[in-house]
C-alpha cells in the first residue's frame, strides 16, 4: 500500500486504524466525520506520514500515518 500512496493521490482515513492510535491519544480522540466521508489529497510525504488536505470546506491539513489511509475508489 505504501508504494501506491504518493503526492496528489486521493485517500480516506481508516477509522479503525485511528481509534486508539498514538495520534488519538495525543489530542482530542474524537475525529471529525469528514476524515472518513470525504476524499483527501496527499500534499506531502515525510517518512511514515502524509500531509492530507480533506474536502472543499476550509479545514486544517492533517498529518496521518500512511497505514491509517486508504486510496479512494
Amino acid at each position: 500500500m505504501a508504494g501506491k500512496i504518493k503526492k496528489g493521490v486521493l485517500v480516506r482515513a481508516i477509522q479503525a486504524q485511528l481509534e486508539g492510535s498514538l495520534e488519538a491519544k495525543a489530542s482530542d480522540p474524537r475525529f471529525s466525520s469528514y476524515l472518513f466521508e470525504t476524499d483527501g489529497e496527499i500534499l506531502d510525504i515525510k517518512g511514515d506520514y502524509a500531509l492530507v488536505k480533506f474536502g472543499r470546506v476550509p479545514t486544517p491539513n492533517i498529518w496521518l500515518r500512511i497505514d491509517q489511509l486508504e486510496i479512494s475508489s
